[in-house]
């Protein structure tokens, strides 16, 4: 185990790294005094000890000055130090066993799904806060480029998408993006929109990422979900307004479109990062993975259910490759957490804060009545298969459309997909979670008990 132990002029904590190298077996203990009786390297930060090629860069003295820390790795052990090197080595010998924690995914070491930095210290693990507790956002270049997506059929919207596009045009001199109906519909009202841009086949839907800094949805949570399955891959952030009949992901009132765009576009913003699922259909006749189908995003759920058969479906359960249980009856939800409160909801499951990451395991109307929902956590890959000996097919559908069959030996591997998509906060995301419950389910809304009972003596 080696000690490193530093002092800046510039700051008023000494700060001490313990770093556990593999070759490393003796205890060795470097001061100031060592440091310059040994002409070592110390400067801006930077310790080098040449003996063993072990080298330590230290930038302790940026991340003070700008209020925080960061890249702390899983060997590295940051803490204050008072009198610890005073001590006499035999304090030192009797210290606890170390060790070093590692974050595993599917059997190999990966920081990907690292979020809270632990600290290791005399054999005792310790977790800070989470980096962030809410999102913010700050453009470090202003938009340019918006897309707006409209919910169909609604004259309302319609008449809204109108003055909306008239406003960014005339007031914030952005270039617009819609969809094809909607240019149609504009250029029938005036031709005054021939500046309206938008993309005339898959290809360039692919593209759109590439060229959109915001979207801007007005409809209902449907039109969210839309607004999400046309980027298969990095979402821009999404301003939803709500101008639907039910709406957890849309808190912007149209009526104040104005001041809710000012302060976006302006900035910083609170955003809601809403995980997303992707899925495969792995079919019986593929011979290997090459022959899987296209994945599938999802921002509610995926739902595997028995169709028009009057059979119970029959569907095995694994995560990460462990059998877990074998679903009967009417079906399987496999939801995000911004899906909490829709299909699995219905179906007796628990509401979930969007940003808790995991994935809901909600049973529909299961043949058992111990067959409670589970949440499982966000690094595992679940697999759901059709069993050779199964009654009927199984049908799966993903945030409510694109419906496929699945026959026996077909398989759904689902996990949670690198790109999640960041929707605009009204205030925050917890503010606008429980908002959304109150507003849209009335959550636990009751008269209140009457005062003048009877009472405790």
């Amino acid at each position: 185990m080696l000690f490193y132990k530093t002092l800046d002029c510039r700051i008023s904590k000494q700060l001490q790294f313990v770093l556990f190298p593999d070759e490393e077996k003796s205890m060795v203990c470097i001061t100031e005094q060592s440091v310059r009786e040994n002409n070592g390297n110390f400067e801006g930060g930077r310790l080098e000890k040449s003996t063993n090629g072990l080298v330590l860069c230290n930038q302790a003295n940026k991340h003070f000055e700008e209020g925080y820390l960061e890249h702390i790795c899983s060997h590295e052990v940051l803490r204050d130090v008072q009198s610890d090197f005073d001590c006499n080595m035999h304090n030192r010998i009797m210290r606890k066993a170390s060790f070093k924690l590692s974050w595993r995914c599917k059997g190999e070491n990966s920081d990907q799904h690292k979020h809270d930095i632990v600290y290791f210290e005399r054999g005792n693990i310790t977790t800070t806060e989470r980096s962030s507790k809410q999102i913010s956002l700050k453009w470090e270049s202003n938009p340019q480029t918006v897309l707006i997506l409209t919910k169909p059929n609604s004259t309302s919207v319609r008449i809204l998408c109108a003055e909306m596009v008239r406003w960014l045009r005339e007031q914030r001199k952005l270039h617009i993006y819609v969809e094809p109906r909607v240019r149609v519909e504009l250029l029938t009202e005036s031709s005054y929109f021939n500046f309206v841009q938008t993309w005339k086949d898959d290809k360039e839907i692919l593209l759109l990422h590439t060229k959109v800094d915001l979207v801007v949805t007005l409809g209902g949570d449907g039109t969210v979900l839309w607004a999400a399955s046309m980027f298969k891959g990095p979402v821009p952030p999404i301003v939803p307004f709500s101008l639907g009949s039910l709406g957890f992901m849309t808190p912007f009132h149209s009526e104040h479109y104005r001041d809710s765009l000012d302060s976006v576009l302006r900035g910083p913003i609170s955003i809601t990062l809403r995980h997303r699922l992707q899925c495969h259909v792995i079919r019986d006749a593929a011979t290997n993975e090459y022959e899987t189908e296209e994945p599938i995003l999802v921002l509610n759920e995926v739902t595997i259910d028995r169709g028009i058969s009057s059979f119970l479906t029959n569907l095995e359960c694994y995560c990460d490759n462990y059998f877990v249980t074998c679903v009967q009856g009417d079906g399987l939800i496999l939801s995000t957490t911004s899906g909490s409160t829709a299909y699995s909801l219905a179906a007796g499951g628990s509401m979930v804060h969007p940003q808790v990451p995991g994935i809901l395991f909600t049973p529909i109307c299961p043949h058992s009545l111990s067959f409670r929902p589970l949440i499982l956590p966000e690094h595992v890959t679940v697999r759901v298969q059709v069993p050779f000996n199964s009654r009927s097919p199984a049908w799966a559908s993903f945030d409510g459309k694109d419906r496929k069959q699945l026959a026996p030996g077909d398989a759904l591997v689902c996990s949670m997909a690198p790109w999640p998509v960041p929707t605009a906060c009204l205030v925050d995301s917890t503010d606008d979670f429980f908002r959304s419950i109150h507003d849209g389910l009335h959550w636990n809304l009751r008269k209140t008990q009457s005062f003048d009972g009877p009472r405790d003596s």
